[in-house]
């Protein structure tokens, strides 16, 4: 605590004594004055790469560069980042250095968008690492309305994939110029009889064409059409106009990579005379004394940080500004304050500047009603800039009480109300979720995917919530009088002998065949199918409380897959298994051995059963059906019949479905 509090001390005694010299006076844009910027990096990117930002925080638009980097998942975007932070001589404390969220960095993907900044011959270069996932495309959608340019990262070996579709699909909407970078290309891309760097290169050539063919069928103008290709290894650290599986050491490096940002993406059109104005916009910032959760984060010391890009003006410590909110009735006043604190990315660093300039992306303290989307003007503005059109959410979760007869054993926040609070402060700074309030203490929650809704629900565990979660819940809508479902494409590839087993499965989910080819790999809503059929079998319900038993469980194996094991505890409506028939089975799985006469020690010690089938959260939501509940405490997951009574489920079990 003490470190930001002598830097907050510092800065303000700067600009005391700046502005005593200067006479009150708001200083140049481009003044040499460096005493609100602290350098990021070692020695090596002062040698290579002076700031562009030298000048009290304001950057001359012509040598800014805004960039998302976007991909498939998995496919290397990044490592990619580490990279570039690295050639830019920023200190990477570890691998994947972006991913500043603990399930980012269990799990292996980007689930919010990162800002960062880096100086490259003088330069400044706002990099924006995005999520591969559909399911988080509302970080995307956000962030391209952020930047000019993207670099698309491609695996090599893969090619483009149904998440390349999506995130590319989104930035040719909005007008961007991406360069593809062939990523991986040092690795083998198989075992063929010729010889390997022949093969790989002649891979490459064709994914080349896979990607001009996926732009073409995506609406890319001609200029789109026209993207630079780029071969790298972002593992090893260097990229290259040509194709090369080992480049030399002296460009062993990511140069090339950084003059093709320089001399493709086109700078930011932006006036640094006109009045400010800047929209909010979704990623993250990171630092011992942030509690990361947005781009909407909080400080202990100033309160809420807002990030987003100036698209005018000038913005300085201590200016009066206000938000704005444009609505179908007009521009609505949030609220009017001053900036007390001005930050921005530099590296692996935040660093406190003075003053930023229209085209450039900064954080900025002083207000607490804006959201993401929300505009920040100058007092004088009363316009609100265009917000990012966002796609529909197409699921539903139900998130409620936990009522079952464990609750309150491992959780810390309980009530309705506290999740109903957790669940709105999630929607401001998601846009891409919704919640509404439901019966009881209940609330709808919408998004785009199971793993959206798995990752907040995994989330709220980690914070000590206890709730009940339905299942996944499918969102129809209606046009013409007919009753619409969303469709989305699916890719598989699979060897010949496993055809028939995905065709049936995917049968039951209504799917049908379609011709190969490229497509946009959005959602589309076609006309309804049908209820799907059946996708599972039975589940095993206990009808006893208490602890489990391994004598109970062992006659209880023959009936159908185990999801507990001995020692856990169990209660009426629990879901203990999956059944080997279509039917439900209530069973009682904490029955005890009858006491007899004749015992041999030791005899129950002896019991040997098959090991459970424990799911994950993500394994639990694609599992449980309409009439199931999922009971999340920060030490459990458990499946739960929606009505714990084997007479209220018998009674329900027998009105229509929906």
């Amino acid at each position: 605590m003490v470190g930001p509090l002598l830097r907050s001390l510092w800065s303000t005694a700067a600009r005391k004594a700046n502005s005593s010299s200067s006479n009150y006076l708001r200083p140049l844009p481009f003044s040499r004055d460096r005493s609100f910027t602290r350098p990021f990096s070692s020695t090596t990117a002062a040698a290579a790469s002076p700031s562009a930002a030298d000048a009290g925080g304001v950057v001359d638009p012509s040598r800014l560069r805004n960039v998302a980097v976007i991909a498939h998942v998995d496919h290397g975007k990044t490592t990619l980042m580490d990279r570039l932070l690295r050639q830019c001589g920023a200190d990477i404390p570890h691998e994947r250095a972006l991913d500043s969220i603990s399930l980012e960095r269990e799990r292996g993907i980007t689930i919010s968008s990162k800002v960062t900044s880096i100086s490259w011959k003088g330069n400044e270069l706002n990099m924006v690492d995005t999520p591969g996932h559909a399911d988080f495309g509302g970080e995307v959608e956000r962030v391209v309305g952020m930047v000019e340019g993207a670099i698309l990262v491609v695996d090599a070996g893969e090619g483009p994939l149904a998440q390349t579709k999506f995130v590319l699909a989104k930035a040719l909407k909005y007008g961007l110029r991406p360069l593809l970078l062939l990523n991986k290309v040092d690795r083998p891309s198989g075992t063929t009889a010729i010889d390997v760097d022949d093969f790989t290169e002649e891979r490459c050539n064709e994914v080349e064409s896979l990607v001009f063919d996926l732009f073409a069928n995506l609406g890319a103008t001609e200029e789109q059409l026209e993207f630079p290709v780029l071969y790298a290894s972002a593992k090893e650290g260097w990229a290259s106009s040509t194709y090369t599986k080992n480049p030399p050491d002296d460009v062993k490096n990511m140069s090339e990579l950084l003059d093709a940002i320089v001399k493709h993406v086109r700078p930011p059109t932006a006036s640094l005379d006109a009045p400010f104005q800047m929209l909010v916009s979704p990623g993250t910032f990171t630092t011992s004394y942030l509690s990361v959760v947005s781009m909407m984060e909080r400080d202990n010391y100033v309160g809420r940080i807002l990030t987003g890009r100036i698209y005018s003006g000038i913005l300085q410590v201590g200016d009066k500004v206000h938000g704005l909110h444009g609505t179908d009735s007009g521009i609505v006043k949030l609220e009017e304050g001053k900036v007390v604190k001005l930050m921005k990315k530099k590296g692996t660093n935040i660093v406190a500047v003075d003053s930023a300039g229209a085209g450039d992306i900064v954080s900025m303290a002083g207000l607490t009603s804006p959201a993401i989307g929300h505009t920040i003007a100058s007092v004088e503005v009363m316009t609100a800039l265009p917000t990012v059109e966002l796609d529909p959410p197409t699921i539903s979760m139900t998130f409620g009480v936990n009522d079952s007869p464990l609750a309150g054993r491992d959780g810390t926040y309980l009530t309705g109300r506290q999740i109903g609070d957790r669940l709105v402060a999630e929607a401001e700074r998601n846009l891409a979720i919704n919640v509404l309030p439901g019966m009881s203490d209940s609330y709808e929650v919408q998004g785009r995917g199971e793993l959206q809704l798995g990752i907040l629900i995994e989330n709220m565990r980690r914070e000590k919530f206890e709730l009940s979660v339905s299942p996944p819940k499918v969102m129809y809508k209606s046009e013409n009088g007919q009753k619409l479902e969303p469709i989305e494409e699916v890719t598989i590839e699979v060897n010949e002998e496993h055809v028939g087993l995905v065709m049936e499965a995917l049968s039951h989910r209504r799917g049908e065949i379609t011709d190969m080819g490229p497509v946009p790999g959005n959602v589309a809503y076609e006309k309804y199918r049908g209820p799907l059929g059946n996708v599972r079998k039975g589940v095993l319900v206990s009808m006893g409380y208490g602890t489990i038993t391994a004598h109970a469980l062992m006659s209880l194996e023959a009936r159908g897959i185990l999801f507990v094991k001995p020692g856990m505890e169990a209660y009426d409506g629990m879901i203990i298994g999956e059944h080997s028939r279509d039917s439900d089975l209530d069973v009682n799985p904490v029955r005890t051995k009858e006491l007899t006469n004749v015992r041999a020690a030791s005899k129950d010690e002896n019991v040997k059963l098959t090991p459970p089938r424990l799911m994950t959260l993500e394994e639990a939501i694609g599992y449980v059906a309409s009439d199931e509940l999922i009971e999340v405490t920060p030490n459990a997951i458990r499946l739960r019949k929606r009505y714990l009574d084997v007479n209220k489920r018998k009674t329900m079990s027998k009105r229509p479905k929906e």
